[in-house]
Order: structure tokens, then sequence, then C-alpha cells
């Protein structure tokens, strides 16, 4: 990339990228971000499933198109096919290539640490966690989901958390270092769609594959949910935590318990996590787009 700034390599960090990229339209911008962003050493990308069958395998080649797009080579793993079974220990636990590939990074001596940006259900950090317990303190979480601290009554069915909910749970009792963005909060990050034409369209093969990948999703009956000319771009706080930690404000408090449906319910008992109450949009938006357009203009 054609930056005029370096990163210190004492402040560079080792990435995992765990995501539903096929799900809907805000992952890839995500996903880029990441892979744009110096300071992010990223080790590979990880394929999650969401409610379609063979939907890990649509976001493993959404993962592949976006690299192409972008002419860059990172590990594009295939994740578990489906929600953690029920049950499940260390030796009936799926242990798909990327969730060995989750325990063998975590496993390494590296004085770089090992973050895990989960964007979608968390299957493939609990499986790995089940497998492989000790990298449980090895890795810090960050991950978009819940509906949050304290007894919260579900708004809507919450996605990620709901597509695997005992993943979900056994991550958040885990006492692994977990920043959790709960959807309060990572609906905030909001971009109209006439900017997205007029920013980040240009942006070459992978802007253009960004902007008619969202148009596409738009005009489907899948965004039945969204607004009609704007977009929450609501997994791109994982990455941008993980470049600034304080670009957000958060509270230290016990993780909740996600309830079958994904309300959450108060458990003093439950280890004591990160939960972010605010991000800042302008940056992470502004970040992205100003990345996009030197990446193309290299």
């Amino acid at each position: 990339m054609n930056y005029l700034f370096t990163v210190p390599d004492y402040k560079k960090i080792r990435v995992i990228i765990d995501t539903d990229a096929a799900c809907e339209a805000d992952d890839p911008f995500a996903i880029v971000q990441g892979l744009l962003s110096p300071k992010l050493i990223v080790k590979g990308i990880v394929a999650e499933h969401f409610v379609e069958e063979g939907s890990m395998e649509k976001s493993l080649t959404e993962i592949n198109t976006i690299l192409d797009a972008m002419d860059m080579k990172v590990p594009a793993l295939a994740g578990n096919k489906g929600p953690l079974m029920e049950n499940a220990d260390q030796d009936s636990v799926e242990v798909s290539e990327g969730v060995r590939f989750i325990i063998d990074e975590a496993l390494k001596e590296d004085d770089k640490p090992l973050f895990i940006l989960c964007q979608g259900a968390i299957t493939n950090v609990a499986a790995a966690f089940t497998k492989c317990p000790e990298i449980i303190n090895r890795v810090t979480v960050i991950w978009i989901g819940t509906h949050g601290e304290g007894n919260v009554t579900a708004p809507f069915r919450e996605f990620n958390a709901g597509n695997d909910i005992q993943a979900a749970n056994l991550v958040l009792k885990s006492g692994t270092d977990l920043w959790l963005v709960p959807s309060d909060v990572y609906s905030t990050i909001t971009i109209g769609i006439a900017e997205m034409q007029r920013r980040i369209l240009p942006c070459g093969k992978i802007g253009k594959h960004l902007f008619e990948n969202l148009d596409s999703y738009n005009q489907s009956e899948n965004a039945f949910w969204t607004k009609g000319e704007s977009w929450s771009l609501g997994d791109s706080p994982a990455i941008a935590l993980a470049l600034n930690p304080d670009c957000g404000k958060y509270v230290i408090t016990n993780a909740p318990d996600v309830l079958s449906d994904t309300s959450s319910k108060a458990n003093p008992d439950n280890p004591i996590i990160r939960i972010y109450k605010n991000v800042d949009s302008r940056y992470i938006l502004e970040d992205l787009i100003a990345k996009l357009e030197i990446f193309t203009n290299r």
C-alpha cells in the first residue's frame, strides 16, 4: 500500500478474521478494512456458517472473491459447517481446517498478541476452545453479537448469537479476554448508499464489488429489514477496535447469558468481559474509505 506513514512494529498485532462473509453486505467492507490496515497482520480469514444450506461454503467463496479483487494472498479457510453440537467435547467437536488454524496460530510463541475478530456466529472460536482449552487465555476475541449486558428482552432475534446460541454461551462463559459489541452499538455504523456510490464505487475492482454486492442484496427479499437507501456496516467495529480500542466507550462487567430467543440475562457468576456502549462511526467509516482510496491510487 502507498502509505506515507508507518506503524511501529511493536504496535502491530496478529489477527484472524472469522466471518459469515456471504450472509449479507456488511462483512466484505470489514474484511477489506482489515486487509488494508498496516497495524493488522492478517494471518488468515475463516469462513463462518449462517442460516442457509451450504452457507459456510458461500462465505468461503465470498472471501476468495474479495482477495482476488484486491490481488492479495491471505489464507482463506473453511470453518465448521453448522452450529456447535449439543454436549460437544474435545473428542466429538467438529474441527474444520479453520478451527485447526485458530488453534495452531494461538499456540504459536509470538511477541505479537493474537486477536480473533468475529463477524457472525461464534462457532469456530467455540469449537477451538472446546478442542484446545489452553488457547482460551492466549487470545483476545472481539465479537459483534448479542443484545449486551444485563437483562435485555430481545427487540429482535440477534442474528450472530442466534445462529449458534450454545457457542455464544460457551465463549461468554469461557473466561477469555472478550470484547463484545452488542446490537445497539453495531447498528449505529450507518452510511448512505449514495455516499457509497460517490466514494466507494470508484475505488477499483474491490470498490465496484463492494458497491454492487451491497446494491444487489438491497434489492433482494432478504433485505426486508433495511431502510432502503442506507446501510449499517455493523461488522466494521471488530476491525476498528483492533486498530484503536479507544474509538468507543466500554464497561467492564459480567458476561450475560444468551437465552433461546437471544434475550440477554444477567449472570453475576459469569466472567468479567468488556462490553462496548458506543463506537465512533465517523472514525470507522472515514478510515475505511481513506484506505480504499489510497489502495486504488497505489
